[in-house]
Formats: structure tokens, sequence, C-alpha cells
């Protein structure tokens, strides 16, 4: 039974891998966004692209999943 014991330890240390990878993710590409935050026509256009992207993509998963009629 040792050896299951093992498997289960495994198996919940991949959530917080998991959990783990996303955060740095999200870090470096912070990090690396953080000077067009500076200028404040950077900053608009940066946000203004990211506020687009979710909406396409929002706009794009409820017509693929027919939630709503688009």
């Amino acid at each position: 039974m040792v050896a299951f014991d093992d498997f289960w330890t495994n198996v919940t240390r991949y959530p917080r891998y998991f959990v783990t990878i996303i955060l740095g993710i999200f870090f470096f590409l912070f990090e690396w966004l953080k000077p067009f935050l500076k200028r404040p026509v950077t900053a608009f256009a940066l946000i203004a692209l990211l506020v687009s992207g979710a909406i396409f993509v929002s706009l794009t998963l409820r017509a693929m999943l027919g939630l709503s009629p688009v």
C-alpha cells in the first residue's frame, strides 16, 4: 500500500504545480508589459487591446456554445 499512498501524494501536488506555473506566466507577462504602462498613450492602447481581446473571446464562445443569439 505504500506505492498507492505515494500516488495520492503525487496527485495532490499537481494542482499546486499548475497554480505555480500559471502565476509564473502572468508574472512574466506583467513584467514584460510594465514599461508600456509608464506612458499614458501606450497604457491606454494596452488596456484597450486587453479589453477588446476579452470581449472578442467572450462573444466567440457565446456564439460557439449557443448561449445567446449574436
